[in-house]
C-alpha cells in the first residue's frame, strides 16, 4: 500500500473523528492530520501501549496486519527504539528511549505552537518523523528542521521522510545546543521532556517567537507543556504552562538511577507522623499538586512505592546530598515518618504542599515559567511571583 494510501483507512479517519471530538485536533490541523496519517511513519515492528494491560505489547505489520493498523490508527503511545537500539528481539526492552506519541498530545502542542505557513520552525527531537512531516504539510517542508541525537534513528526518519514525500532537512545532533545554522526560528518544539531550557533555543529564536516544550523537575517524571513568547528584546522568554503530559527524556538531561542502599543506610534518623492523607498529598497521576511540590523542593526525586496491607511508602531522595525522607501512608490511620540527612526533605514537601493549599490549589495553568541566559524561573500566576528551578 503506497504511503499516501494509509490516511484512507477508516481507522484513521475515525481517529480524527475522535480527536476532533476530544478538543485535541483544532479544526485548522485536520488538512495536515488528514494527509499525513502516522502508519506511514511507524516502523515494521513497534510496541504499542496497552491500556487494558498497562504493557507495551510487540506488534508486527507482517505477522498481524490489522492489529498494527488498529494501534496505528489509536490514540496510544507507540515505542519505537529501547536502550538507546541496543535492545534485540521482539519482546519490550528495559528502557523505552524512542517513541511515537499520543495523537492527541502530538496536536495539542501542534495546537500551541501555534505555526502558520511560511514560519521557520526547528523541532528537537525527530523520532519517527511524523511530527516534521505535519509540521511540513503545515509551513512548507523547507520551513523544517529537525535535529535528532540518536544517529538510527536520525537516518530511519529521513528515509521515511524522504519515501513519504516530504523534504524536511533531517540533522544528527544534539537538540540540546539547537541549530544555529538555520537560526532564527519563529518556532522552536521539542518532543522530548527537558528539566533545564538551554538559553540557546531562546537566542535562536526570532522575538516574538514561540517555544513549545514538555518541562518538569526532576521530582518525578511527569512533564508538563510550557509555551513561551522570546520577549521583544531577545533576551527572555516566558509564559504559562498549557498541561500535563509525560516524555522521554532529553539524553543530555536524564536523571541518573537513584540508588536507594547509597541513601538509606543506618544511620541516625528522625521518626515524626503527618496529619496528610495519601489521597490529599499524591492525588492521581497528572494531579497539579505533583507537579507543584517538584517546583518547590529542589533537588530531589520521589518513588511512590506500590501499595500493599492498605499501606503505601513514598520514598524522597536528595540529589545533591544523601538526605532521604520516607513517609508511610496506612489506611485509617495516621502516616508516620522517617528522614535523615542534612535536609528534612518530608518537612520541604509537606510545606510546599501546604503552600500549594493555601494559594487555593492552582492548577497547571497558573503556573509558569521563565528563561534567561541567568537560568530559569517558575512562577505562580504572575512573573513577579517567581523563585528559581
Amino acid at each position: 500500500m503506497p504511503a499516501h494510501a494509509h490516511q484512507d483507512r477508516p481507522g484513521h479517519t475515525e481517529l480524527g473523528r475522535v480527536l476532533m471530538s476530544g478538543g485535541a485536533l483544532p479544526s485548522d490541523w485536520a488538512p495536515s492530520f488528514a494527509a499525513v496519517p502516522r502508519s506511514a511513519f511507524l516502523p515494521e515492528l513497534m510496541w504499542p501501549f496497552d491500556i487494558e494491560t498497562g504493557t507495551s505489547v510487540p506488534v508486527s505489520r507482517s505477522d498481524d496486519p490489522a492489529t498494527w493498523y488498529e494501534y496505528a490508527d489509536a490514540d496510544v503511545p507507540v515505542v519505537t527504539q529501547w536502550d538507546d537500539g541496543q535492545h534485540t528481539g521482539t519482546e519490550p526492552g528495559q528502557v523505552p528511549t524512542s517513541s511515537a506519541s499520543m495523537p492527541s498530545v502530538v496536536f495539542r502542542m501542534l495546537r500551541d505552537l501555534d505555526a502558520h505557513p511560511g514560519d521557520r520552525v526547528l523541532e528537537v527531537g525527530t523520532g519517527t518523523g511524523w511530527n516534521a512531516a505535519l509540521l511540513a504539510h503545515r509551513t512548507g517542508a523547507q520551513n523544517v528542521v529537525t535535529i535528532e541525537v540518536d544517529r538510527t534513528v536520525a537516518e530511519r526518519a529521513r528515509t521515511t521522510l524522504e519515501r513519504f514525500g516530504t523534504a524536511v532537512r533531517v540533522i544528527h545532533g544534539d537538540g540540546y545546543a539547537g541549530h544555529p545554522e538555520d537560526a532564527p526560528y519563529d518556532r522552536i518544539i521539542a518532543t522530548a521532556g527537558v528539566r533545564h531550557i538551554p538559553f540557546t533555543w531562546v537566542a535562536q529564536t526570532r522575538p516574538g517567537g514561540l517555544i513549545v516544550v514538555p518541562w518538569g523537575t526532576h521530582y518525578g517524571n511527569g512533564d508538563c507543556v510550557a509555551r513561551l513568547a522570546v520577549a521583544p528584546d531577545g533576551q527572555s522568554a516566558s509564559g504559562a504552562f498549557t498541561g500535563p503530559v509525560e516524555f522521554m527524556k532529553l539524553r543530555a538531561q536524564r536523571l541518573s538511577p537513584v540508588v536507594h542502599g547509597d541513601h538509606v543506610t543506618g544511620g541516625h534518623r528522625d521518626v515524626s507522623a503527618t496529619d496528610l492523607t495519601e489521597d490529599a498529598f499524591l492525588g492521581e497521576r497528572f494531579s497539579p499538586q505533583r507537579f507543584a511540590v517538584g517546583l518547590r523542593v529542589p533537588h530531589c526525586h520521589h518513588v511512590i512505592a506500590e501499595k500493599r496491607d492498605g499501606a503505601r511508602p513514598v520514598w524522597f531522595y536528595g540529589l545533591t546530598d544523601r538526605s532521604w525522607a520516607c513517609v508511610l501512608f496506612r489506611d485509617g490511620d495516621t502516616a508516620r515518618v522517617w528522614q535523615s540527612g542534612p535536609r528534612r526533605i518530608w518537612d520541604e514537601a509537606e510545606a510546599a504542599y501546604r503552600w500549594w493549599e493555601n494559594e487555593r490549589k492552582p492548577e497547571y495553568g497558573r503556573f509558569g515559567l521563565t528563561v534567561t541566559g541567568a537560568g530559569q524561573t517558575a512562577w505562580l500566576d504572575t512573573p513577579d511571583r517567581s523563585w528559581p528551578v
